[in-house]
């Protein structure tokens, strides 16, 4: 694993200790690790939404559409 040294004003310290003792993280590394995590994901969530808007339109989700889908769950349970 990477080190990095990352300068924080005073203020933001003190919230990154504050997170560190109310949520439970043993580090304020951990913490900052799991903001990392959550913004990769909400980019790859954006990526993935901007990529179908991009797209184009499948068929129209009516009751039809919604009735085989059912059907593909219970199949699937099967």
């Amino acid at each position: 694993m990477s080190t990095m040294n990352i300068s924080l004003p005073d203020a933001l310290k003190s919230f990154v200790d504050e997170q560190v003792s109310q949520r439970g993280y043993g580090t304020s590394s951990e913490y900052v690790r799991e903001l990392i995590r959550k913004d990769q994901d909400r980019q790859r969530l954006r990526h993935l939404l901007l990529e179908g808007a991009a797209s184009a339109p499948a068929a129209p989700a009516d009751d039809n559409y919604f009735e085989a889908l059912r059907n593909r769950v219970r199949n699937a349970k099967a």
